[in-house]
This record gives C-alpha cells, sequence and structure tokens, in this order.
C-alpha cells in the first residue's frame, strides 16, 4: 500500500509571498537591487516614446538581463520561464508578458538593453559573481565563432580583464542577436491550440497503443466495464 496518497486534481496554492522560496543570498536579488538602483529615466522615456507595450520597462529589462545570464537568450524561452520558474516569476512581480511583447521590447530597446547588459556584467564580473567562459564544441579548445560564450555563477576570476570582457560581452550579444533572429523567422513559432478534442484524441491514441481500455466516469460505464473485463 502506498505510504501517500495522489489526487492530480487537488488545487496547489502558492503562499502569498513567492519571495518566501527566494534564498536571501540568491544573485536575482543582487540584479534586482542594482536596476532599481540606476537611472533608467532616460530608458523609460525612449521606451514609451517608441510604444513599448503595456508592461513596464523596468521589469522587462529585469527580466532580460537574468535571462541572458543564466543562459537564456530566446523570446519563446524567456516566456516559458515566465510561466513556470518562480524566480523569473519572482523577478517579474507575477507579470506573464507573451512572446509578441517580448519579442517586441527586444527589436524596440535592443541597443539600450544591450548597454545596460553590458555595465551589469562588467560589474558582476568585477565582484567576482560570474564568468564569462566559452563552451567548446570540440576537444580541440580552440576558440572560434562556432564556439558559445555562457555565464558561469560565483566563480571567482583569477585574472580579470576588462577589454577582454567587453570582447566577451560583445560576442554574446551578437550570438543573442543570432539566435533571435532565427527564432524570428522559423515558421515553428506557431502554437498548438490545446482543445478538448485535441486532448480526447490523443488520449485515445496513447490508450490504443498501450492497450488501455477508457477510464470509466458513470455507474453505467462501470458496470459494462466490469462485464467486459470478466468476459476477456
Amino acid at each position: 500500500m502506498l505510504s501517500h496518497s495522489y489526487n492530480p486534481y487537488q488545487m496547489v496554492h502558492y503562499p502569498r509571498m513567492i519571495d518566501e522560496y527566494i534564498p536571501a543570498d540568491d544573485p536575482v536579488r543582487v540584479l534586482d537591487m542594482l536596476v532599481e538602483n540606476l537611472n533608467l529615466q532616460r530608458f523609460e522615456k525612449l521606451c514609451k516614446r517608441r510604444g513599448g507595450g503595456q508592461y513596464h520597462p523596468k521589469m522587462m529589462l529585469k527580466v532580460f538581463l537574468y535571462a541572458y545570464m543564466n543562459n537564456i537568450y530566446t523570446c519563446r524561452e524567456i516566456e516559458s520561464r515566465l510561466r513556470c520558474d518562480l524566480y523569473f516569476m519572482w523577478l517579474a512581480r507575477a507579470e506573464k508578458p507573451d512572446f509578441i511583447a517580448i519579442n517586441r521590447f527586444y527589436n524596440l530597446m535592443k541597443q539600450e538593453l544591450n548597454e545596460v547588459f553590458t555595465q551589469i556584467v562588467l560589474e558582476f564580473s568585477t565582484n567576482g559573481f560570474i564568468s564569462l567562459e566559452v563552451e567548446y564544441n570540440d576537444s580541440t579548445k580552440i576558440e572560434s565563432k562556432a564556439n558559445k560564450y555562457t555565464f558561469v555563477w560565483k566563480k571567482d576570476v583569477e585574472e580579470w580583464d576588462h577589454e577582454r570582457m567587453l570582447e566577451k560581452i560583445k560576442a554574446l550579444l551578437e550570438q543573442i542577436d543570432d539566435l533571435i533572429v532565427q527564432e524570428q523567422s522559423s515558421e515553428n513559432n506557431q502554437e498548438v491550440e490545446v482543445t478538448p478534442e485535441l486532448l480526447a484524441e490523443m488520449i485515445s491514441e496513447l490508450r490504443n497503443a498501450l492497450g488501455q481500455k477508457p477510464a470509466a466516469s458513470t455507474k453505467e460505464e462501470k458496470a459494462n466495464l466490469e462485464i467486459e473485463t470478466q468476459a476477456d
């Protein structure tokens, strides 16, 4: 007998404060505080002038910065994290911009976003929060354009070179832009609409593949199912 019951339809409530799940010393709090204390009036005015959308530009900026620093670069993945990742939910204060809003913000504010990102990364690097390393595609360990830059959190930087870090950040931003351009031009961006009919069809196909009979929902169906089982 199982020691714990499981009801897949039981409602689960988050605590009133998602904050309880975010460690006090987590880098997301450092990033949040840094951005909150920046003078972003020019940034916000530019965003408003360009029609930046319904979401606060400071919130969108934080989300992009945190995504980049966790090696998350595409608008689709950022959209997904805002719906399932507590750290992103906390940072966005439970706002849920969709792909269109996220992509629009990037296209409107790319240059300004990159400028703030560069300065934030430099600040984090000088204080030993992150290092920006090459993810090699082969075993030769030769740096090339094919290799990707990724962040590693809380790794001490023994020899910190300002100019070298700027070069790495520039290469990473070009890498991000390439990914987003590919995403925008991809035909795979069209989402599949999950309808009751589609779910019923998928369940039916799975049951057929697994050789299972459909679950009975009414007394009459249960009685018929018992008869069929006995016949088998």
